[in-house]
């Protein structure tokens, strides 16, 4: 009989792991501090949770298109169906840009990372002018060859660029 309720408690627990708010839930990526996001505001910037308090995230090694700009808005909700509501990991060296934004790569609980699936769905360049990461030129390359995302459009411009204009 006491087997059969601690079976019951451990798969209880287990099956519970994954839920926000729940007392077992846990971190891991190395360092092991996740964060639940509370809101995106675009393809490339979203707010979290930290220490209580609210925090800017700006994706690193990334610029995705301005919401005016073609594919901005299907970048936003790319982004938003996977990470809104949900809790993510960081890898960052504690920088920030000018706008007090946290810069970060972001981890999702199945360990994909979102700055690079944007990347590799045509939804973001590669920002050469702050990332030298050979990874992420190899996604927007491929990218580029399968035309996929915004890479489908003829002449796609730069965010760099639209927000110059």
């Amino acid at each position: 009989m006491i087997h059969w309720y601690t079976a019951l408690l451990l798969l209880f627990i287990t099956g519970c792991n994954g839920l926000s708010g729940n007392p077992y839930h846990q971190a891991t990526p190395e360092t092991g501090h996740d964060y639940k996001v509370t809101g995106v505001k675009d393809g490339d910037t979203f707010v979290l949770l930290m220490d209580g308090r609210e925090q800017v995230v700006r994706f690193a090694h990334i610029d995705c298109p301005e919401k005016k700009q073609p594919f901005g808005n299907r970048a936003k909700q790319f982004v938003s169906d996977r990470c809104f509501g949900k809790y993510v990991f960081l890898l960052h060296h504690y920088k920030y840009d000018r706008n007090k934004r946290l810069i970060a790569e972001v981890i999702l609980q199945d360990g994909s990372n979102l700055n690079k699936e944007l990347v590799r769905n045509g939804l973001a360049w590669h920002f050469k002018k702050y990332s030298d990461d050979a990874a992420y030129a190899a996604l927007e390359a491929a990218a580029r060859q399968h035309r996929k995302g915004l890479w489908a459009d003829a002449t796609p411009v730069a965010p760099w660029e639209w927000r110059h204009r």
